[in-house]
């Protein structure tokens, strides 16, 4: 026995169904999903809805709730099993106990196996071969040979060319292996992309979750690791992750919580529900920058107003003006004795400081010149300062003259 030996990393055999990947414009209607380009569904998964699209490819062990619509061929392998009519505008290719519970109608050739159930029987345009039909990788192999050994490139380069380039106007539908696809729940066991302008509906539960620009889904997202939602995508439902981060872009909107290791937010972003993040949470702008970052220094040097320039400089800033200043002639005191003998002022021009109330033995009743016409007097400055002994006197019985009053 030869055995085959490989670098460490190095895989010889890669896998196209690694993931779940909904291409641009896919929509899911009531009882369908409906694809722009192929629909290619790996082995022993589950679609409870009809399927319609440009080719239709199943694995073995599939089962499909509803119709299958295909444009161009439709090739099910052994022992899958349909819930509704199969309609196909190309050919058709059924393997061993494939059972389809409604009728099956093929535009073009009809090659099936042993064993094939159909309840409500079939029609054939083209040809119609019983036998099991031969993999698709086989019969390309031996028509490519034929083509060539006649001597017919520019067929075979046809075939290649249509078969084997990667160029296709829309990306293919793909559901990886043992997958749930249902109303309710998208369940993968690999990473989810989703991708722009599509609307589905149903939880969708996988290992990371991408969803395009203006994407509606209505339901949930989980995931083990990473969760990126677009710009414009709505999600009707919450975002969650076990252990991985959560990317929310502009325009977004999450009609529910928000629960994640680290959490990206945009700030024209909308969550309805609660945010919950273990780790740090950002909130970025269109600038890039995030919320509450200090301006740079190049910014606050420029907010500087122009006036400062024009500003005086103060004593600390010119020395020059902080030395003292040499005044001519004698300095004025700062104060000045006003009882000394040079003084020139008369005694008798002194205002005192306290004037005297009249008592009870002087009273103005008892001078007969003088009228009460109203008038404000004019305080009289001439008198003297009474004598504290008298003038104390003389205010208790003006108190006690106004008592008795």
């Amino acid at each position: 026995m030869r055995r085959v030996c490989q670098p460490d990393g190095v895989s010889i055999r890669s896998d196209p169904l690694d993931r779940l990947q909904i291409p641009d414009g896919t929509t899911v209607e009531e009882h369908a999903l409906v694809a722009n380009g192929d629909v290619v569904v790996g082995g022993q998964s589950t679609v409870e809805f009809g399927v319609r699209g440009r080719n239709v490819y199943a694995g073995e062990r599939v089962r499909f709730g509803g119709d299958i619509e295909a444009g161009g061929e439709c090739r099910l392998d052994v022992w899958c099993d349909v819930g509704g009519n199969v309609l196909v505008g190309g050919d058709a290719y059924l393997g061993e106990r494939v059972h389809v519970a409604g009728q099956l109608i093929v535009s073009g050739d009809l090659d099936i196996g042993d064993d094939v159930d159909i309840e409500d029987g079939f029609e054939a345009n083209g040809w119609i071969v019983i036998r099991n039909p031969m993999p698709t990788i086989v019969f390309l192999f031996i028509y490519l040979s034929q083509l060539l050994r006649l001597g017919r490139d520019e067929d075979a380069e046809e075939v290649v060319d249509e078969f084997l380039t990667n160029d296709r106007e829309h990306e293919p539908v793909l559901v990886p292996r043992g997958a749930r696809v249902s109303d309710d729940a998208w369940q993968v066991s690999t990473e989810a992309t989703v991708g722009a302008d599509c609307r589905l509906h149903g939880n969708l539960r996988a290992e990371s979750i991408e969803v395009g620009e203006r994407t509606e889904l209505f339901g949930s997202l989980r995931a083990k690791g990473d969760v990126t939602v677009a710009p414009g995508a709505v999600i009707h439902g919450d975002v969650t992750t076990r252990g991985g981060d959560v990317t929310i872009d502009a325009d977004a909107h999450v009609r529910g919580d928000v629960a994640c290791e680290n959490l990206d937010l945009h700030d024209e972003a909308e969550v309805d529900g609660a945010i919950r993040a273990r780790g740090a949470m950002n909130i970025t702008r269109e600038d890039g920058a995030d919320a509450g970052e200090p301006p740079a220094a190049d910014d606050a040097a420029d907010e500087t107003p122009e006036a400062d320039a024009d500003a005086v400089p103060t004593a600390a800033a010119d020395p020059a003006r902080a030395e003292p200043r040499e005044v001519a002639g004698e300095p004025t005191p700062a104060v000045r004795c006003v009882t000394s003998p040079d003084a020139d002022v008369a005694g008798d021009d002194l205002t005192p400081a306290v004037r005297r109330v009249a008592g009870d033995d002087e009273s103005t009743d008892d001078d007969p010149d003088s009228e009460d016409d109203g008038s404000p007097r004019e305080p009289d400055y001439s008198t003297s300062a009474p004598d504290p002994a008298s003038n104390g006197h003389g205010l208790s019985n003006a108190i006690a003259e106004a008592e008795k009053r």
